[in-house]
C-alpha cells in the first residue's frame, strides 16, 4: 500500500531539499508513518472499488469499516453450509453514511425457512462496496510529514537519559532515539481522531 505523504510533500514543508542521507531513509520513514497513521485509525484512506469484505450484523446493521462509503452494490447473505446456502439478498436499506440495515425477510421471494428460525442463518453477510479518499486528506498528509520531519531532523538516532537541574529543582528522563523511529505524538491523535473506526460491527476472516 502507498504511502499517505510523498518526498516532495516533505520537502515543501522543510523549505528544502532533502539531503542525500534524508533521501535514503524518506521511503521507509513514509511507509512506517503510514501504517502507524492506518492502524491507529483503522482507516486506508485509499480508494477502492467493490471491495468486497464479509462482517457480522449486530441488531441488523452491518457497520461498514472502510470510510467515506461512496457506494454499496451488493449484500449476500452467507449460509456456511449445503443445507444453508447463501443468496443475494435485495433486503436491506444504506443509509448514505456508513451503515446497513438488514430487513427481516418479508420482502423475499422463497426465503429459506432456515432464516425465520433462531438458530438458523449464522447472521453473517458479504458486502460490496467502494470506498476511500480520491486524495489523501490534507490533515492526514500533515500528520505523516510531521512525524517523518520530527525524526529526520532530530539532532540524534541514540537513545539515552536527559536530565536538567535548575536551582533545586531537577529532573531525570529515559527515552528512545528520536531520529531512530517515527512516533504519533498525541496531537497527532488529536488530529486522527476523527477517523478512527468506532463500529461494532465483526469483520470475519474470509
Amino acid at each position: 500500500m502507498s504511502a499517505l505523504a510523498s518526498p516532495a510533500d516533505l520537502e515543501a514543508r522543510l523549505g528544502r531539499e532533502l539531503t542525500p542521507a534524508e533521501q535514503e531513509r524518506v521511503e521507509a520513514l513514509l511507509g512506517d508513518a503510514s501504517a502507524l497513521v492506518r492502524s491507529y485509525t483503522g482507516q486506508t484512506f485509499a480508494h477502492v472499488e467493490d471491495d468486497v469484505v464479509v462482517l457480522r450484523a449486530v441488531g441488523g446493521v452491518i457497520v461498514l469499516p472502510q470510510r467515506p462509503v461512496t457506494a454499496v452494490t451488493r449484500v449476500e447473505v452467507i449460509g456456511g453450509s449445503e443445507a444453508l446456502p447463501d443468496f443475494t439478498t435485495s433486503d436491506w436499506l444504506f443509509d448514505g453514511i456508513d451503515s446497513i440495515r438488514i430487513g427481516d425477510g418479508g420482502t423475499i421471494i422463497n426465503l429459506p425457512e432456515a432464516w425465520w428460525d433462531d438458530d438458523g442463518y449464522p447472521g453473517t453477510y458479504r458486502v460490496t462496496y467502494s470506498h476511500g479518499y480520491q486524495q489523501v486528506p490534507g490533515d492526514v498528509v500533515a500528520v505523516v510529514c510531521g512525524m517523518v520531519n520530527r525524526t529526520l531532523t532530530a539532532p540524534t538516532m541514540a537513545g539515552g537519559v536527559t536530565s536538567e537541574t535548575i536551582g533545586s529543582y531537577s529532573y531525570r528522563i529515559e527515552s528512545p532515539g528520536m531520529g531512530l523511529a517515527v512516533a504519533l505524538s498525541d496531537e497527532d491523535r488529536k488530529i486522527l481522531a476523527r477517523y478512527r473506526s468506532t463500529a461494532t460491527t465483526v469483520k470475519v476472516r474470509r
